[in-house]
């Protein structure tokens, strides 16, 4: 679905992506984790290519977003949904006109049909009653919510989170990861998901990523990733106290 394939890009004097090889497959949930600064939302990026690599390329099914221009860009970036760090409301929109925004933008619905949706998608996220309400007026475990109401509006293959349990509670957090795991097998979409957050990795990936000094040096699925004898992984496990007990266990060698 996605492959980065000898990607390098640098940021001042850094090269963020080293030679970076990394494949996302249809209809899974990749994890991209690892410390602050090493290239999790610079790889999101590429992805829509709001980023553009100095070398390598990065492909979209058979699309090379990275060399593409104009219509072409425009066609690729229409496959995915992304739900932004802050949720990215607009606040002089109610919340059912945030969700509605990508349709009155991008297609010639009627405003009963651009309703209906908006309605629908809320109803995913079970915020159908918070149509009307302000983003002001609602918590922040909502206005995610409705963010993510937002990138699915569309109906799109792939949907990006770049941090999506970041500045909510524990439980809050939980909700939001059971979110984004029902909706990606009830709509059937690939999701590509940037997080710090080991626990909401090991619950909703399928597989997870590990970034450090501009590579990919993990890729397994949660029962292997807290195995790894990899000691950039081990260290990073060790820092959020994550054990061999968990949901993600089964499965785990005793």
């Amino acid at each position: 679905m996605i492959r980065f394939e000898n990607v390098t890009k640098r940021l001042g004097s850094r090269n963020v992506l080293d030679g970076f090889d990394m494949e996302v497959k249809v209809g899974e949930a990749l994890v991209i984790c690892g410390p602050s600064g090493m290239g999790k939302s610079v790889t999101l990026k590429h992805m829509v290519r709001l980023l553009t690599p100095d070398s390598g390329r990065v492909m979209v099914g058979d699309d090379c977003v990275s060399e593409a221009r104009g219509r072409e860009l425009e066609r690729i970036r229409s496959r995915f949904g992304v739900l932004f760090q802050s949720g990215a409301l607009l606040q002089w929109l109610s919340a059912g006109e945030n969700v509605a925004l990508p349709l009155r933008e991008h297609t010639n619905m009627s405003d009963t049909e651009i309703e209906r949706l908006a309605r629908e998608k809320l109803r995913m996220v079970e915020l159908e009653d918070a149509f009307d309400r302000a983003p002001s007026d609602l918590s922040g475990g909502m206005r995610k919510r409705v963010a993510l109401a937002r990138a699915i509006v569309t109906n799109p293959e792939i949907v990006l989170y770049d941090e999506p349990t970041s500045g909510l509670d524990p439980v809050t957090s939980r909700t939001v990861d059971e979110l984004i795991d029902h909706l990606r097998k009830q709509l059937g979409i690939t999701s590509v998901v940037v997080t710090h957050d080991l626990h909401s990795a090991l619950a909703i990936g399928d597989r997870i990523a590990m970034l450090h000094n501009g590579k990919a040096v993990e890729v397994s699925a949660p029962a292997e990733f807290i195995n790894s004898k990899n000691e950039v992984v081990r260290g990073f496990l060790e820092a959020q106290y994550i054990t061999r007990r968990g949901p993600w266990e089964e499965g785990l060698q005793k």
